[in-house]
C-alpha cells in the first residue's frame, strides 16, 4: 500500500510539472498565446480558468496583470462594501461595461468578520483589503484580510501594527495608508503604511491625526483627510500628507468649507456630493478661484442617501442605499439648477447601506 501511495504521489507530481511546462495553446509560442488570450474581456476570465491548470495559473499570475495593463487592456470593476439591517457585511461587484449592468455578490467573505464595524476598505494592485474593525464586546482588531480578484479567493494578510476602527484608507505611490481612527491609545494620533514589496507595516505618529475621521481622498499626489473634534470647541478641519516631505499639515480653510460629503477626483478635479439643506448637489473645487461651484443636482428618485462616490474614466458613479446607482458623465455637468441626468444601475431588492466603494483594474 505504501508503495502504491508513493507511486500516486510521484504520478501527481509529474502531471503538475507537465502541466506547468506545457504550452498555453498547442502549436503557438507562449507570447503569441498570451497576446491572444489577454484580449478576452475580463467577464470571461472565470471561464478561461476552467480550461486547464495552465490557463488558470496564467490568468492568476502577475504576468497576466502586467501585460493587460501595459497594453491598456485592463478593465475596471467597482467593488462595494455594504451592511444590511442585521449589521452583516457583504461585498458586491459591478462591471460598468456590461450591457446589462447589475451588482453581483462576491462570495467567500470569512464568516467571523462579517459582523465587524468600522473596517477599512481599500484596493492595492489586484487585491481588495478589509482592515481592522471592531465587534461589540470584543474590542478592535488589527486583522487584515485580502481578496484576490484574479483567483477569486479571500486570505488573511499581514496584520496592522495597531488595532483600530473607523479610520481613513488611501493608496499612494503603490503603498497602502491607514490613518487615525479609534481602538487604542496608540491609534489616536498614528498612521501606518503597508509596502507590498516588503509585506510589512510601518507605523508613525503625528499630533494632527485624530480619531474622528470623516472622509479622505488623494489629490495632486497628496492625501487629504477630513477630520472632526468633538470637545469643548467642536470643529471640522482637514489635514494633508505630503509624501515629498513625509509630513502632515493643516489644509486650507477653502478645502474645508466645501468638503461636506463624499468626494472623488476626475482628471485632477475634486468633486463632492453635498447633501445639506435638504437637497443633493454635485460640486467641484476650482483651484484658481479657491471656491466650490455647484454643477448639478440629483433628484430623490434617482438614489437615496447615504451616498458614496467612485470614478471610472470620466464617469462618476453615485452609489446610494440598496446599491441604487446613477452614472454621470462629467462632460454633461452644468450649473446648480441643472438636474443630473445619467444612466442608472438598479439596486438590490433588500435594504443595505453602502459603506465604501472602490475600483479595481485587471
Amino acid at each position: 500500500m505504501e508503495h502504491v501511495d508513493k507511486g500516486k504521489e510521484s504520478s501527481n507530481s509529474d502531471n503538475e510539472v507537465e502541466a506547468t511546462n506545457s504550452p498555453i495553446i498547442c502549436g503557438l509560442p507562449d507570447d503569441i498565446s498570451l497576446m491572444c488570450l489577454a484580449r478576452i474581456p475580463r467577464k470571461y476570465h472565470s471561464v478561461l480558468k476552467c480550461v486547464s491548470k495552465r490557463w488558470r495559473d496564467l490568468i492568476c499570475s502577475e504576468e497576466w496583470i502586467c501585460y493587460r495593463r501595459k497594453h491598456k487592456l485592463d478593465e475596471t470593476w467597482i467593488y462595494a462594501l455594504c451592511k444590511d439591517k442585521s449589521k452583516e457585511i457583504f461585498c458586491y461587484v459591478l462591471d460598468p461595461t456590461d450591457p446589462i449592468r447589475y451588482w453581483k455578490l462576491v462570495g467567500g467573505l470569512p464568516p467571523h468578520i462579517s459582523k465587524r464595524e468600522g473596517m477599512g476598505f481599500e484596493v492595492l494592485g489586484n487585491k481588495l483589503f478589509l482592515l481592522g474593525g471592531c465587534r461589540e464586546f470584543l474590542g478592535s482588531t488589527n486583522e487584515v484580510y485580502s481578496y484576490d480578484a484574479s483567483s477569486n479567493c479571500w486570505a488573511q494578510a499581514t496584520s496592522l501594527s495597531t488595532a483600530r476602527y473607523n479610520f481613513a484608507c488611501e493608496v499612494l505611490d503603490e503603498k497602502l495608508y491607514v490613518i487615525g481612527g479609534s481602538g487604542s491609545n496608540s491609534s489616536d494620533h498614528s498612521w501606518e503604511t503597508f509596502d507590498p514589496l516588503t509585506n510589512c507595516w510601518t507605523s508613525q505618529t503625528d499630533p494632527k491625526i485624530v480619531s474622528e475621521i470623516k472622509h479622505s481622498v488623494v489629490l495632486d499626489g497628496n492625501i487629504y483627510v477630513r477630520c472632526a473634534r468633538f470637545c469643548a470647541n467642536p470643529r471640522v478641519f482637514s489635514v494633508v500628507y505630503k509624501p515629498s516631505s513625509g509630513t502632515w499639515q493643516y489644509a486650507d480653510d477653502d478645502m474645508v468649507s466645501g468638503w461636506t460629503g463624499p468626494v472623488v477626483v476626475v482628471d485632477g478635479t475634486l468633486y463632492v456630493l453635498d447633501h445639506s439643506l435638504g437637497r443633493t448637489r454635485l460640486m467641484i473645487s476650482l483651484k484658481e478661484g479657491r471656491e466650490w461651484i455647484p454643477v448639478g443636482r440629483l433628484l430623490p428618485l434617482h438614489t437615496r442617501p447615504p451616498f458614496q462616490l467612485v470614478a471610472v474614466g470620466k464617469s462618476i458613479f453615485v452609489v446610494g442605499r440598496v446599491l441604487s446607482t446613477v452614472v454621470v458623465d462629467v462632460g454633461d455637468l452644468g450649473n446648480e439648477d441643472q438636474v443630473i441626468v445619467g444612466s442608472a444601475v438598479p439596486g438590490l431588492l433588500f435594504d443595505v447601506n453602502v459603506l465604501s466603494v472602490k475600483c479595481l483594474s485587471i
